[in-house]
């Protein structure tokens, strides 16, 4: 996997996050005039649509909008659905969609004909980490110790659950198993929620999932995180369970694996909407993630809480798209040779 390409997304992440706190001033020149949709392109339960719902009832509770805030799911074609329904929105200000690497790794693995320039960014809301987990049972206390044990049992014997095929999940595995020399089956799953619960359950050996959708499962005793795909360690000390914290996972890394990979949490709006428009939104978000609630989703879902918008969002987005296009090409996911935007 190529680290260098998520350390470069880190670098440019701390070179822009002065320029992109600035605040905004002035009265808003535009406000929705009716229901605003969120759109969720992919499954109940999972990160995207776990953040989509706090924002909803954060943004109703604090009387952030005079509008409602509505959620709806559409992650059929992994998460196309969601990303055509906004495409085809034209100029319409008043539907939204929260991405993940989905807005990449669709279109590169599929063809389907949607890209990131069809949207209009709004705000980078944080960045996602991805953690390597097993069953509370599991007899492996370490990813070394794991990574080895499957290694050992030979190819497809431990099965790997992740969302969907050819996304996120999957291309992590693809570099497990290319650095490693591990060889898993990997099950896909509509969403994370579902993931966990089918490790909880057994069915599968481990999973590649974000720490949001795995954390109450790991304070219930079900779960335990191995290992932390990042270049550093989590930097939250408040206990979670056994004693043990998100700053407690050692990094990949750190147990021999070299791999390492962030993920979007971040708003669109539809192509053509206004820039006041856009103002309005980005000061919304603002204000949802100066609340108590919305700070304490951050700790327990140990996020990289970098808010972003603007120009910095932009470039922050085309070196993710960039980056993808060899991560999924080392994978061989790519729908064809020359996938991608030019």
């Amino acid at each position: 996997m190529h680290q260098s390409g998520c350390l470069s997304l880190l670098s440019v992440v701390a070179l822009v996050w002065l320029g992109a706190m600035a605040p905004v001033s002035g009265a808003l020149a535009w406000e929705p005039a009716k229901p605003v949709e969120l759109i969720v392109p992919a499954g109940t339960g999972g990160g995207a649509d776990q953040m989509a719902r706090l924002l909803q009832e954060l943004v109703h509770k604090h009387g952030f909008m005079k509008q409602t805030l509505v959620v709806v799911n559409r992650s059929g074609g992994a998460g196309a659905e969601g990303f055509l329904a906004i495409k085809d929105a034209k100029s319409d200000p008043h539907k939204l969609v929260i991405s993940l690497s989905n807005l990449f790794t669709t279109p590169l693995a599929t063809g389907v004909p949607f890209s990131w320039t069809d949207l209009t960014p709004v705000a980078m809301l944080g960045l996602d980490q991805f953690v390597l987990w097993v069953h509370a049972d599991s007899r492996h206390q370490t990813a070394g110790d794991y990574l080895t044990a499957v290694r050992a049992a030979g190819p497809n014997r431990f099965k790997m659950g992740g969302t969907g095929a050819k996304q996120e999940d999957h291309i992590i595995t693809a570099a497990l198993e290319k650095a490693t020399g591990a060889k898993f089956t990997y099950v896909p799953f509509k969403g994370g929620g579902e993931v966990a619960v089918q490790l909880v359950g057994k069915h599968i050996d481990s999973s590649v999932n974000n720490p949001i959708e795995a954390v109450a499962q790991w304070r219930a005793g079900k779960l335990r995180p191995l290992c932390v795909f990042d270049s550093q360690r989590m930097p939250y000390t408040q206990q979670i369970a056994a004693g043990k914290s998100w700053a407690d996972v050692p990094l990949c890394k750190e147990a021999g694996i070299p791999v390492d990979y962030v993920m979007l949490r971040g708003i669109f709006a539809a192509p053509g909407v206004q820039p006041a428009t856009v103002d309005y939104y980005v000061e919304i978000f603002r204000k949802v993630r100066e609340t108590p609630e919305w700070k304490k989703f951050m700790v327990d879902g140990a996020f990289n809480p970098v808010f972003l918008s603007g120009e910095p969002y932009r470039r922050w987005i085309e070196q993710a798209e960039i980056n993808h296009i060899g991560l999924m090409k080392d994978a061989g996911f790519l729908a064809n040779k020359g996938a991608g935007r030019k």
